[in-house]
């Protein structure tokens, strides 16, 4: 059989395979843990191309084991985080795109969040991207008892991107880059040098170092890979996809100590709708003693700057 014709088959038999992992998954169970097989007959390469991505994309037996379970036993929590994916895709990609950095990095903060701006981990990393407080304020976010910008997704994925843009610098790989991400470049750097010859640019490296790195970081990029791999092409492997409406504002500039629940009164919506464009306020209210920028639904600033400047006015008659 020629080389075309067989890849052209082997891509109508992963069609068909792909279709049905929910079927099939538990017959490939039985009998004990099943033997992975080889790359080709698994992931077919004609989606691979087509996706573009500029994010590498290899394929090894630790991607496939993160897909397949992206498919099976971990499938309903896949297709909560493609449809929490859709509020931020907007901005994340929107960002990555400005910067000339793979698209496909908005899978990062799936790994790393699921995509809770409210997420905290146990070692205390906060947000879309888990940044720590150190961390944060090296990249310039606000932390402090009234506003905590790691969970803005808007200053979190300026301050991510600028930390892995340093970060691809740093190591000339996007895998290395990640795995420093999520381990810190100290330690992937120490692995580098006692087991890689210091060697970097070269996505294959994090694959050769890959057993020598902490537990956590030797499953992220797998994931990342396997993640990218389902997410970009979520219908041709049988996700069920509810879209949410995209993270989207306007500003209105107002005064310290403006509550949430004022904002909210004045547009007559719920609380629930501000607290969610501004997760970044801790208390639900503004800093004291500064003008400040609340998100509100697009298209309201100017009715929230009126109705809170009548009320004022109101207020000051009375007294």
């Amino acid at each position: 059989m020629s080389t075309q014709k067989h890849r052209e088959s082997l891509t109508r038999t992963n069609r068909w395979w792909y279709a049905m992992p929910v079927l099939l998954a538990p017959f490939l169970f039985m009998g004990g843990e099943r033997e992975i097989e080889p790359v080709a007959t698994l992931v077919p390469a004609v989606t691979l191309e087509a996706l573009g991505t500029r994010l590498p994309l290899h394929v090894n037996a630790r991607v496939e084991r993160w897909m397949e379970r992206f498919q099976t036993t971990q499938r309903a929590e896949f297709e909560t985080l493609l449809k929490r994916r859709s509020v931020y895709d907007e901005l994340v990609r929107g960002k990555l795109r400005q910067r000339g950095m793979p698209e496909q990095l908005i899978y990062l903060a799936m790994m790393e969040s699921g995509l809770e701006t409210r997420a905290v981990s146990k070692v205390y990393a906060v947000g879309l991207w888990q940044f720590m407080s150190p961390t944060a304020l090296q990249y310039g976010l606000r932390v402090d008892e009234w506003v905590d910008e790691r969970r803005d997704p808007v200053r979190a994925t300026d301050a991510a991107l600028d930390y892995l843009e340093w970060l691809h610098d740093r190591f000339g790989s996007w895998y290395l880059a990640a795995a420093a991400y999520n381990a810190g470049p100290g330690r992937v750097e120490r692995v580098l040098n006692l087991h890689a010859e210091g060697r970097t640019g070269d996505e294959d490296v994090y694959w050769e170092v890959l057993d020598h790195l902490p537990r956590e970081t030797r499953h992220y990029v797998p994931r990342l890979v396997a993640a990218t791999i389902l997410a970009e092409d979520a219908e041709a492997y049988g996700f069920v996809v509810d879209f949410s409406d995209p993270y989207r504002f306007d500003r209105a500039f107002v005064p310290g100590g403006t509550t949430l629940a004022s904002v909210a009164a004045s547009l007559g919506v719920d609380e629930r709708v501000l607290r969610d464009l501004n997760p970044h306020l801790m208390r639900r209210v503004t800093p004291p003693d500064e003008m400040y920028g609340v998100r509100v639904p697009v298209g309201d600033a100017r009715q929230v700057v009126a109705v809170l400047n009548r009320d004022l006015m109101t207020r000051r008659a009375d007294d």
